[in-house]
């Protein structure tokens, strides 16, 4: 029967021939080798990598090894054990008295934790009557097995890896892995080598800043839990393999009144935003007093420390120089995407700027564009502190602007479009500073646009409303109802996604509740727009009845988000529907709905998620 997006099934189904990618932590287990050969060595390095003990199980001796594995052996790096010297049936012999050896070995060996039978290599020396009764073997003892140039012998296959070096060349914690699942080997290496290739150098290095960062809060954390063992946990923020990371989950502004618990608590959200929001080369060269202050709350750190403290452009006796007088910039930077920046922002950060403070939104690929002498911060708004890192970066521009130099404020979107300008503009004014202020791309423009949904489309949509999910100091605001004919964009209330739609939807008298007019249908269009216009984009499609549950269900959230609610999210999705406000209309909506997200088929599901750009995009 067809799922329809209002029924209880509706998740998305399986399509079934992927792996289950997994990253075992094998320190104390024995990885069991088979062969001998330079495949069996590159298995084994690859095994020590990850503190495995390494066995290496083959016939005739370790003067047939590789060279090596021979090495590693003579290291004391593995144990090479000759095959034909194990125990086994006095009556068998050949492959028959080999395959009860590895019986015996296993059984008296239960530390083995993975196989990897290497010597079926086409043209090896195993045929596959042997590595089958190897296989059952290893199905008896519950024992994971890779049979090479085998598949159906394989309850695990190898990923095409990479780990990555520090700049110091040193190994790090960081590896990516590739799998085509059995139909491209050849192709994996060169799609890891791409995807290598397109990170930055320094990417490895960040991983072990942050995971040195991790360390310092957890300190705090469990010195804090003992004080207070009745608390709440939420270490949670930092597990990579626990709950679903939600690094723009609300949090109470910050308060003379908070306990040390609560800062500590806070601290670990630090940590999620930090790995979200800073740029790769900032989080790969954060000393620990650096990692300190984040961790305090105090000052950002800047991303160039020779030029904190720039001495003042002082007059000579001797010359006609007087004082530079400073300026102050405030710059929209856009969606995100470098090539939406306008000239006028480019030129500023190219060309004018001394000294940026930046947003935390800002993304990496734009402020890549800013030369290296010139002094990059970034606010901290984190959960709870968006007032105190505001005021910091207002108080920041204003010193900076009286030694004289050219402060560019830089902000996401446009920075009149919930971007905080008006009150900057004020803070700055009142301290002696008329700021230019550089317009941007509006991300509630930008990236419905980017998600292919007009915000207004004639026989859809005649206008458009944009609004906050959520006020200041992380009040709730009023919300519109709804009006068949209009698009509503709400940016900032994706981390407050299931208590906007209860308000939304939920049936109260006029005048109650959290919204002014009616409420939305249950099966009206929605879509969840994240880090709108890079790479990395994604756009969950449903319906306000389903997108709480369609985004349980993906999980990890992808912050900047935003939600565009209304008939327009449809309008141009395949053969396109622009009838939506003929008369009558309201009588199709069921049926409309079920066309977009199920199919005429009945195949979809009650949401859908599209990943990345438009090729078209390529080369901007």
């Amino acid at each position: 029967m067809p799922n329809s997006p209002g029924s209880a099934v509706g998740y998305p189904n399986p399509q079934g021939g992927a792996s289950l990618v997994l990253a075992f932590r094998l320190q104390s287990r024995v990885t069991l080798i088979l062969g001998s050969g330079p495949l069996a060595a590159s298995r084994a390095f690859s095994a020590l990598d990850a503190d495995s003990k390494v066995v290496i199980l083959a016939t005739g001796g370790l003067n047939s090894a590789c060279e090596e594995v021979k090495w590693r052996s003579e290291q004391g790096q593995l144990t090479f054990i000759d095959w034909n010297t194990l125990p086994g049936s006095s009556t068998s012999s050949g492959d028959d008295k080999l395959v009860e050896a590895l019986e015996s070995y296993l059984t008296s060996t239960p530390e083995v934790f993975l196989i990897c039978m290497t010597d079926t290599l086409y043209g090896g020396r195993r045929n596959r009557l042997f590595a089958e009764k190897v296989y059952q073997i290893s199905r008896t003892h519950n024992i994971p097995i890779n049979t090479t140039d085998m598949p159906d012998l394989c309850d695990f296959t190898f990923t095409s890896t990479h780990r990555f070096d520090d700049v110091g060349g040193n190994a790090t914690p960081l590896q990516i892995g590739v799998t085509t699942n059995g139909q491209g080997c050849r192709l994996a290496g060169r799609i890891r080598r791409d995807i290598v290739s397109r990170l930055p150098k320094d990417v490895g290095g960040a991983v072990q800043r942050v995971g040195r960062m991790r360390v310092l809060a957890r300190v705090r954390a469990v010195k804090q839990e003992e004080k207070y063992p009745d608390e709440e946990d939420e270490s949670d923020e930092l597990e990579e393999n626990g709950r679903v990371l939600t690094p723009n989950r609300p949090v109470p502004s910050r308060s003379n009144s908070e306990t040390e618990s609560e800062s500590s608590k806070r601290r670990i959200k630090w940590v999620a935003q930090v790995s979200e929001y800073w740029p790769i080369s900032k989080l790969a060269t954060m000393s620990d007093s650096d990692m300190e202050e984040v961790l305090d709350g105090e000052r950002t750190p800047a991303i160039s420390p020779q030029l904190e403290h720039p001495k003042p452009i002082l007059p000579s006796i001797h010359s006609l120089v007087f004082p530079r007088k400073g300026r102050i910039l405030l710059v929209g930077s856009g969606p995100g995407h470098p090539s939406l920046l306008t000239l006028a922002t480019h030129t500023a950060l190219t060309q004018m700027a001394d000294l940026v403070l930046s947003d935390k939104l800002v993304p990496d690929a734009v402020l890549a564009l800013i030369p290296k002498t010139v002094q990059i911060r970034i606010a901290k708004k984190f959960p709870g502190n968006a007032e105190g890192a505001q005021m910091e970066m207002m108080v920041a521009a204003i010193e900076a602007a009286k030694r004289g130099m050219t402060v560019v404020r830089l902000k996401q979107g446009d920075p009149v479009v919930y971007g905080r300008a008006g009150e900057e503009v004020l803070y700055f004014r009142s301290h002696g500073f008329e700021p230019v202020v550089i317009p941007g791309v509006s991300s509630a423009l930008a990236a419905p646009t980017f998600a292919g949904i007009p915000v207004t489309q004639r026989g859809v949509a005649e206008s458009f409303m944009v609004c906050t999910g959520v006020g200041r100091k992380g009040k709730d605001v009023q919300l519109p109802g709804y009006e068949r004919a209009r698009t509503l964009v709400v940016l900032m209330g994706v981390a407050r996604l299931q208590a906007i739609i209860h308000a939304l939807t939920e049936q109260v008298q006029e005048g109650g509740g959290r919204r002014d007019g009616k409420a939305y249908p249950p099966h009206t269009p929605i879509a969840i727009i994240e880090r709108a216009s890079m790479p990395d984009q994604r756009v969950i499609s449903s319906t306000v009845r389903d997108i709480v549950r369609a985004m349980d269900s993906i999980g990890e959230q992808r912050p900047p988000g935003m939600m565009v609610i209304g008939w327009g999210v449809l309008a141009l999705w395949g053969e396109g529907d622009v009838e939506v406000l003929d008369e009558g209309g309201e009588k199709m909506d069921e049926e409309r709905v079920t066309k977009w997200l199920i199919g005429s088929d009945g195949v979809g599901a009650a949401w859908r998620v599209s990943e990345g750009l438009d090729s078209g995009w390529e080369g901007f």
